[in-house]
């Protein structure tokens, strides 16, 4: 049986919720299962010849990632997808905060372009919206990770056994709320990124632009310009060596946070 994993990840909470959960799928006996992990943001035509197929992001703004909608879509387009039976569809979102309506919205989406969740989850990991809040301690973080493993047991198993049916919703008013905030602050997304500078810090290294998912980063004259297309992953201003990006008047001196087990090479996906 063969599982690819579709991740979205800035700061690499949800790339490792994917590569632990692909661990935990594969057939770690006989070895006859196979499992891929894929970013979204590189996936073109989505590859639907998987048996399982897993979709992993975080929360942003109480809903899913831009990138999520259209990579939805990139699965009701795949060739004989609708005409398929026995596939099995599952998604996790990553969360610092309240998980809001994230999965309920992928859901309703889903249904738009006729296309079936099957099973839904909830992880709470770090957050890491550096314009609201710095990151949390190390130790607060790694009692994190340590819920978040015992998480990814239950759902592996709840995914092995095919169970179809399980949706880790909010309740109907965080649903009503997070659908109508998102609604609002979701089209204004790709423009946030005029927030967005390089302090005098900034030593024209280039890894802003490398990190960032969606290549909304250009280097111009050694210093980094935002095409607004942006994600608000925060994944510039988290893996600058330097501190040196910020976001409006907010994030200096802020700690920063990305996944202390993700290495730079990992993130960038060039």
């Amino acid at each position: 049986m063969k599982t690819i994993i579709y991740y979205f990840s800035g700061t690499g909470n949800s790339l490792k919720t994917a590569c632990d959960l692909a661990l935990q799928l594969a057939d770690t006996e006989f070895f006859t299962d196979r499992t891929e992990v894929f970013p979204m943001a590189r996936a073109g035509e989505a590859d639907v010849s998987a048996d399982r197929i897993g979709m992993v992001f975080p929360v942003y703004m109480s809903g899913p990632p831009l990138i999520v909608s259209g990579f939805v879509k990139k699965l009701a387009a795949a060739e004989g997808w609708l005409n398929e039976t026995g596939k099995y569809i599952f998604a996790v979102a990553t969360h610092g905060g309240n998980p809001g309506g994230a999965l309920k919205m992928l859901y309703n989406d889903m249904r738009k372009n006729g296309l079936s969740l099957d099973a839904a989850f909830n992880v709470a990991m770090p957050g890491n919206y550096t314009p609201l809040y710095g990151a949390l301690s190390g130790e607060k973080q790694n009692a994190l990770f340590v819920r978040a493993d015992e998480k990814l047991r239950e759902i592996s198993a709840r995914v092995l056994s095919g169970e179809r049916g399980y949706f880790e919703f909010s309740n109907f008013f965080v649903n009503a709320v997070s659908s109508f905030f998102y609604g609002l602050m979701s089209p204004r997304i790709p423009g946030m990124d005029k927030k967005f500078f390089a302090d005098g810090r900034c030593d024209s290294c280039g890894i802003c632009a490398k990190v960032c998912p969606v290549d909304n980063i250009k280097m111009l004259k050694g210093k980094p310009s935002w095409n607004h297309k942006c994600q608000q992953c925060m994944a510039c201003l988290h893996w600058c060596p330097k501190e040196a990006i910020q976001y409006g008047k907010m994030t200096r001196g802020r700690r920063r946070y990305h996944h202390p087990l993700i290495k730079l090479n990992e993130i960038i996906q060039k």
